[in-house]
């Protein structure tokens, strides 16, 4: 039997791919939960693994594998969506394989590339010797069968019904110790799943699913039967004959790659260790995992179209982060200072919504493959409550979507020659080409204006672990490939940077970005000389000379309803004191001025094009924390009040120092601030005089003067591809 669903309204976390079909089917009373994504052939059967975690653990394969072909997943019973059945029995290896078989048969699978992890292994090995007309291909991901070399488990194992007097490292894999200390077992056995370093959010993920089903589950899963020796495998091996690919961790402390070598060696598939990684590498190193499992089920086709290298204009392609609207601008600007250097450059913009608005009203060219990127300006949404964003945290919950648009960007640069590669902000691109460095095949410059992560104070000393082990992965992989970024732009001074450690063991963070970046200045995308006739500039917006105009905008992102709302319940008290305001509200793309509230005399409008300059017409603005329109301000010389989101550490700690340097804006705490409260701060501030430190006007041109030498023949720094170490075919 099978039931559809509806999508559900709410999710845990973003993903970067919600599924296009699932339901449940029904096999001997157990109901199973499964999802289909994309379509095409062929059909790649994502298997369950062990019970102690769900189907997400394969949520970096699904958006890209999707892309491509038809992905098919399931949760197997014990966890996730699907029936949790209490006898050991029901958890023998012949269920799993008949359950695959009936998802199969419920969404007309006819047949399918099966692709296991560890304990998924078995239950592939049964459905395709039973099936073999059914299964086109086969990918084994850390195989947990009997097959030798022995480890340290299996003595537990052995010994999993009998009470220990001592319960560490692998004596903690016993039933009476799950039943009483549950999540620490979780914890251990993760530990020994992700041995690379850095791994925390993988490991907090795997925890989390592990608690989504209980010890007396996994206590029975353990009990059910299991193949026991070699010679069953053989067995089974001899009734299959599709191709194999098995994909093993050099240092993977739950089985030995040994292992994985011997069943690539029956099975006569070819073999990939990968040196450094752990048990669950499609998590840790997905990048790799992913080309590698496209590479064996469906190879990506030739470039229709190949151009010779002297009959090549040069291309960049710009990468612009989509959280905010003010690296839009900025980059616009230094685009168009590296054409004044480069008359002949053609660039490329991978972006999404509402950095597209940005560019599409300036005429850039949007190239097709940006259509599929995941939103990230939508999660971050997601993330936020009331005036409300835990910044960190929302970026650490994006590595889906980031690993999913990264992949979108190695296909792209894959099939498309460019000259040189610009990400601004763009954390997907920056990070998986440090962990993939043979992926960097031209010259890549890097453009930020902060940098390290920092804790909120109320996160206690986890939260100051997780940044400070951001912060040194990031330090890491600078010092080993220190030529992969070809060049670092900081966009601002280094009096910008706040005066702070990356970590308590770490380097103070002014010192370390002053040995690894140049520094362009401030970038407004204008000058502010182009404003110096306000009176002019006011009458061509509308703006008259006996009203004071107060603008409230909160950015691109959405994330800034609440202080909207917030101002706007302040307008009328505000409007009693200052009787000249005219207040207009600028809701931005991502918000529907329909769903604000309404006074008379309050203007709200929609997404409102070169808003910095009606910024520099304003008496007085009201914004968020957010470093570009507070920077505009500032030039501008015009005086504002500004709210930091709580927790966002960006708007707390380094926009706030940078205002503080530059002497500008009036921060505003938005628990204390009543409607009365800001009101009273609206008819103190708004035609101030001010007199702050002056921003300069030339940063895009300096960050262009930065990056246009790697356009010139030789002067990038791409480093050779590493030749490919311990990939063998099995014979």
């Amino acid at each position: 039997m099978t039931v559809e669903l509806e999508r559900p309204t709410a999710h845990q976390q973003t993903r970067a791919r919600y599924p296009d079909q699932e339901g449940y089917v029904e096999r001997d009373g157990v109901q199973l939960f499964y999802e289909v994504y994309g379509e095409g052939e062929p059909t790649v059967f994502l298997l369950p693994t062990w019970s102690i975690i769900h189907s997400r653990h394969w949520k970096m394969q699904i958006p890209y594998l999707a892309r491509h072909c038809r992905v098919l997943t399931f949760d197997g019973r014990g966890n996730g969506r699907s029936d949790r059945p209490p006898e050991p029995d029901a958890y023998r290896e012949e269920e799993f394989a008949a359950d695959a078989l009936a998802v199969m048969d419920a969404t007309a699978t006819e047949r399918a590339v099966l692709v296991s992890l560890s304990r998924g292994a078995e239950r592939s090995l049964l459905l395709a010797a039973n099936h073999p007309k059914r299964i086109d291909k086969m990918v084994f991901i850390a195989p947990a069968l009997p097959l030798p070399p022995a480890t340290p488990r299996l003595k537990a194992m052995q010994e999993f019904s009998e009470p220990r007097e001592e319960y560490v490292g692998w004596n903690k894999w016993n039933r009476h110790y799950w039943i009483e200390h549950y999540e620490d077992f979780l914890e251990f056995f993760f530990s020994q799943c992700f041995t690379e370093p850095h791994s925390t959010k993988q490991r907090e993920d795997a925890v989390g699913w592990g608690l989504e089903t209980d010890a007396e589950t996994l206590v029975a899963t353990q009990l059910a039967p299991r193949l026991q020796d070699e010679e069953s495998v053989r067995e089974l091996l001899a009734r299959i004959h599709c191709p194999v690919l098995v994909i093993h961790g050099s240092d993977d402390g739950v089985r030995p790659w040994a292992s994985g070598a011997r069943l690539a060696e029956l099975a006569n598939g070819a073999l990939t260790i990968l040196d450094g990684s752990g048990h669950l590498p499609h998590a840790r190193d997905p990048v790799k995992v992913n080309l590698l499992l496209r590479d064996f089920i469906e190879p990506a086709p030739p470039p229709r179209r190949w151009v010779r290298g002297k009959s090549r204009r040069k291309r960049a392609l710009f990468i612009s982060s989509p959280i905010g609207l003010g690296h839009a601008q900025r980059d616009a600007a230094i685009a168009d200072e590296l054409r004044k250097l480069h008359p002949d450059l053609e660039i490329d913009w991978l972006a999404q919504h509402p950095v597209t608005a940005v560019l599409e009203a300036r005429g850039e060219q949007i190239h097709p493959a940006s259509a599929f990127l995941a939103n990230e300006s939508r999660h971050i949404e997601s993330e936020s409550a009331e005036h409300d964003l835990h910044c960190f945290q929302a970026i650490r919950r994006m590595d889906e979507i980031l690993l999913s648009n990264f992949m979108v960007f190695h296909d792209l640069v894959r099939d498309e020659q460019y000259d040189l590669w610009i990400g601004d902000e763009a954390w997907e691109l920056d990070y998986y080409l440090h962990e993939n460095p043979e992926e960097k095949r031209t010259p890549y410059a890097w453009l930020t204006d902060f940098v390290g992560w920092l804790p909120m104070p109320d996160g206690g000393d986890h939260e100051a672990f997780l940044t400070g082990d951001y912060n040194e992965e990031m330090i890491e992989h600078i010092a080993r490939f220190p030529r992969l970024r070809d060049q670092a732009v900081f966009v601002g001074n280094p009096e910008d940077i706040v005066p702070e450690r990356f970590a308590p063991h770490l380097p103070e963070i002014r010192e370390w970005t002053e040995q690894h970046y140049g520094f362009a200045g401030y970038i407004t995308g204008f000058d502010p000389a182009e404003f110096a006739d306000r009176p002019a500039l006011r009458d061509e917006l509308g703006y008259r000379e006996d009203e004071q105009v107060c603008i409230v905008t909160v950015g691109g992102s959405g994330v800034g309803g609440d202080l909207l709302r917030r101002v706007i319940a302040a307008f009328p008290a505000a409007k009693e004191l200052v009787p000249a305001l005219r207040m207009i509200v600028v809701a931005g793309p991502r918000i529907d001025p329909a769903t604000l509230p309404a006074h008379e005399g309050l203007e709200v409008r929609a997404y409102v094009h070169q808003l910095y300059r009606h910024l520099a017409a304003c008496d007085l603005a009201v914004v968020q924390g957010g470093l570009t329109t507070s920077m505009e301000l500032t030039a501008n010389r015009r005086p504002f009040l500004y709210f930091p989101l709580r927790h966002h550490f960006e708007q707390n700690f380094h926009v706030r120092h940078r205002l503080a340097r530059y002497e500008a804006g009036r921060c505003m705490d938005y628990d204390a601030a009543t409607p009365d409260t800001i009101a009273a701060a609206i008819a103190e501030t708004i035609g101030q005089e001010v007199d702050y430190r002056p921003v300069e006007s030339d940063g895009a041109a300096r960050a262009a003067a930065l990056i246009a030498p790697l356009l010139e023949e030789g002067k990038g720094r791409t480093p050779r591809a590493p030749r490919p170490r311990r990939t063998q075919a099995a014979t």
